[in-house]
């Protein structure tokens, strides 16, 4: 970082072609007056949107919906993406300057942003743990669009980050029980982690009141509607960007009267759209960290500056199931 004391330098994360990945110099202006800086200390990479980023998958009909606070350029390329990061205010208002605060912006490790952005961590939220906030929002407006409750028979196909969420919020639910279930045994400790049952498909529990869906993979979503219980409801939180995927809607699906329900974080969920905006969910998410169990969620840092080297390793089945934590430095 450097400048004139005006106008500073910072650095940036950006996908600039299919795979490619480098990082840019960026201008950082002095906050005016409802605005502040703010110097990252750790972010996060969502391997499942970021990775249909990497790979050039977002759908060209989905370009202006899958828009993220502040991003840079346009897609497919070159595009400056991402949306989990914590930093310290530099400068800006009183009431928040030194403090940790959570945005929804690209990786970057010093920007200028309107100050209602900056949303100040919870206490007992640390700075590493902050970064799940977009994620346990996602998991939250899954867990409305389903709506499960006490007792309830759950089931969460896909044991990766949004899934464990999901399972963890579920399984706070009195007398509630909630299995994870995957193909990949690694994850079972993660899912016991989050006080969640295991099982792979053959053995998972049939006739749930409430199936979420969380693979990204046919096979995911024909196990998540073989699971379904009589007149039970489906929750699809993968997104597949550009890709078609067969959804097995023959057989017992209409004479069982399932429904399929697409859930997706841009908008609250229509059961508590009403009474919601978007700025009280990412709060209530961030209210939600202050277990420290969630950090068994958290993999090892990469350094901000190792990125461009590092990313295609992060976006590889390796790790899948943990968020990969950014680290900034000082």
């Amino acid at each position: 970082m450097h400048g004139d004391g005006n106008v500073l330098r910072g650095k940036a994360l950006w996908y600039v072609g299919r795979e490619r990945v480098e990082l840019r110099e960026e201008t950082v202006v002095k906050p005016e007056q409802g605005e502040a800086r703010v110097r990252a200390l750790f972010g996060a990479i969502s391997r499942g949107t970021e990775r249909l980023v990497y790979c050039g998958r977002v759908p060209a009909s989905e370009h202006e919906r899958m828009r993220c606070p502040r991003m840079g350029g346009s897609f497919p390329f070159p595009v400056k993406y991402g949306y989990a990061l914590v930093g310290r205010v530099e400068a800006g208002p009183a009431e928040l300057r030194n403090r940790l605060v959570f945005i929804l912006h690209p990786h970057q490790d010093l920007f200028t942003v309107p100050a209602e952005a900056a949303i100040p961590l919870p206490q007992d939220v640390t700075a590493r743990r902050a970064v799940l906030a977009a994620n346990m929002e996602t998991a939250l407006n899954a867990v409305w669009d389903g709506a499960p409750g006490p007792a309830d028979r759950i089931a969460v196909v896909g044991g990766g980050l949004v899934g464990l969420l999901v399972a963890y919020l579920c399984t706070r639910l009195p007398a509630a029980e909630v299995t994870v279930v995957d193909v990949a045994p690694a994850r079972a400790s993660l899912a016991r982690s989050m006080g969640a049952r295991f099982a792979d498909p053959g053995s998972a529990p049939l006739d749930c009141d409430v199936v979420f869906h969380a693979s990204a993979t046919a096979a995911g979503l024909a196990t998540a509607l073989r699971l379904a219980g009589e007149e039970a409801s489906i929750v699809e939180l993968s997104w597949y960007g550009s890709g078609e995927i067969a959804a097995p809607l023959g057989e017992a699906f209409h004479s069982r009267r399932l429904r399929l329900i697409s859930s997706q974080v841009g908008k609250v969920a229509s059961s508590h759209r009403a009474r919601w905006s978007n700025e009280q969910r990412l709060a209530a998410a961030l209210a939600l960290l202050k277990d420290p169990v969630l950090d068994a969620l958290l993999a090892p840092p990469v350094c901000f500056d190792d990125l461009p080297d590092r990313l295609a390793l992060v976006f590889s089945a390796q790790g899948a199931g943990l968020c990969q934590l950014i680290e900034y430095p000082e």
